[in-house]
């Protein structure tokens, strides 16, 4: 059962060859960073608080990270706090101002792209009064810097603005953002998360309030992040307990996690020095991709002093995501979707609609985000497999539109519908009717009980999980294998009528072979 298990994942996961090109999403630990960790890990145990030998052992090992973070974005330590995450960062720090000045200044000034974790509390604050505007964007995504003049005013107590973003790697002139709140009298929240390794970082120059950080973007742990909080700059815990972290952070320190960010940072250097490279390959792979497919389109600034070196938004027209990205995948090669497929929505993000993508174009858009330890042989391997998906030079999966999935087909005993949604999810969401339901995770443990004699319909939330056991089922010899574009909860929303009618009726869980 295991040597099935693991020829699934390889198929799933690993193909002939492994390339990761999604390093915007997170980065892989280095080997500096992991043997840091590890050596706390095994040896250094004290809680950073106490204070005999080995409690101030941890706590100066704290403070040597906390050095070389500030370091790295040209703080001071004192300003420098360890949180669980760049969210927690972003969050305490927009909570935070909104305590402060909230109800005699009510507005925050923000960008249309940024990070859920920002733009959700924005949200959530404007459920408690807060007004939030939006600036518009040029072409390229950046800040139209006269439209922040002409919306900022007295009752403007913060403007959030992300520097790099992370899904088409835009830099904003945060410097010039920033004079114009300081104008104003609002404070500046930048957050950093996407632009720490891949370009330089200067806080203090550029005058900003607060930054967030976190290390894994860095080659360094999950789990830890850092929020720059400018001398003189009002901050309310966010958390309250103990005294850690000067008082504004409360909870026993993630030891191994700060020393492994800390670590991550005296590499940034050797990073950046990097960037050049990731860049040259980044032209390559635009060069190639224009040659393969001449009206793909870059939604990524091509000015090369406005894009983060490694980011790649690019759409194909014609050309399905979700379909190309289960191909990459089924080839070892990891990229990840313009368009907020994860979540179960047929709809583009907010980035990509801020920057004028139509829903189609969004379905068409994939990001390719590089590393450090990309190569050129990568970029050949990944262009390769591109030019052989779009030529139809490969073994299709058979993509069935939402409104294609008629009554006809739910019901046509030729027809074997697999539900692959995770176990949680099919408690909570009723799935399509005549569905056999297995675990995704171990659909190697079904195939003796799935027919090779017949069509079968493959869906899951959002079509993403789909297209990649689509293309395993397809590799294990099933001929006849279709997927359901954009899963459940596209269907729902195209053919309400059909699923208020019948969903969940006549559905069977399937139990995996021993």
């Amino acid at each position: 059962m295991e040597i099935q298990y693991f020829s699934f994942l390889k198929h799933l996961i690993r193909f002939n060859r492994q390339v990761y090109l999604d390093h915007n999403a997170t980065t892989p630990v280095s080997d500096r960073v992991r043997k840091a960790m590890e050596q706390v890990l095994k040896r250094q145990y004290g809680n950073p608080s106490s204070f005999y030998e080995i409690g101030r052992k941890s706590a100066g090992m704290v403070e040597q990270a906390r050095e070389q973070v500030a370091q790295t974005i040209h703080a001071d330590p004192s300003e420098v706090i360890f949180t669980s995450c760049a969210s927690e960062s972003n969050n305490a720090a927009i909570k935070s101002a909104a305590a402060h000045f909230y109800p005699q200044k009510k507005k925050i000034i923000a960008t249309p792209i940024e990070h859920p974790s920002v733009a959700n509390t924005l949200a959530y604050l404007q459920t408690q009064g807060v007004t939030v505007e939006y600036c518009q964007l040029d072409e390229n995504g950046r800040v139209l810097l006269s439209d922040l003049e002409q919306r900022i005013d007295g009752d403007t107590f913060l403007v959030c603005c992300i520097l790099a973003n992370n899904e088409t790697g835009v830099i904003q002139d945060i410097q010039a953002v920033t004079r114009i709140a300081k104008k104003h009298g609002a404070l500046v929240l930048a957050d950093c998360v996407q632009a720490l390794g891949k370009i330089p970082i200067d806080v203090h120059t550029w005058d900003v309030d607060y930054a967030t950080f976190s290390a894994h973007k860095l080659y360094g742990p999950k789990g830890i992040g850092a929020l720059y909080i400018k001398q003189g700059s009002p901050f309310t815990p966010f958390l309250h307990g103990g005294h850690q972290e000067g008082g504004l952070r409360a909870g026993t320190e993630s030891l191994h996690n700060i020393v492994g960010f800390g670590a991550a940072c005296k590499e940034v250097d050797k990073l950046l020095a990097d960037s050049e490279r990731i860049r040259g390959m980044k032209r390559s792979l635009i060069q190639r991709f224009k040659q393969i497919k001449p009206d793909c389109v870059i939604n990524s600034p091509e000015a090369e002093a406005e894009c983060l070196p490694n980011t790649l938004s690019i759409t194909f027209p014609g050309v399905e995501n979700s379909g190309l990205m289960g191909m990459l995948d089924y080839r070892g090669i990891a990229v990840s979707a313009g368009s907020a497929c994860s979540t179960g929505e047929d709809t583009p993000s907010h980035v990509l609609k801020a920057i004028g993508l139509s829903d189609q174009a969004a379905r068409e858009t994939i990001r390719i985000s590089l590393g450090h330890t990309t190569t050129a042989g990568d970029i050949r391997y990944m262009t390769q497999v591109v030019q052989e998906y779009i030529e139809g030079r490969v073994s299709f999966v058979n993509m069935l539109a939402p409104a294609q999935l008629n009554e006809t087909i739910l019901f046509d005993e030729q027809t074997f519908i697999l539900d692959v949604r995770p176990p949680d999810m099919r408690k909570n969401v009723k799935g399509l009717p005549n569905a056999h339901e297995v675990n995704p995770l171990h659909v190697e443990r079904y195939l003796k009980q799935l027919p090779r004699d017949k069509q079968i319909l493959v869906y899951c939330p959002g079509g993403g999980l789909s297209v990649m056991i689509s293309y395993y089922l397809k590799a294990k010899g099933f001929k006849r294998i279709t997927n359901l574009r954009g899963g459940l909860d596209a269907w729902r929303k195209r053919r309400n009528d059909l699923y208020e009618k019948y969903a969940g009726q006549n559905v069977t869980v399937l139990e995996p072979d021993n």
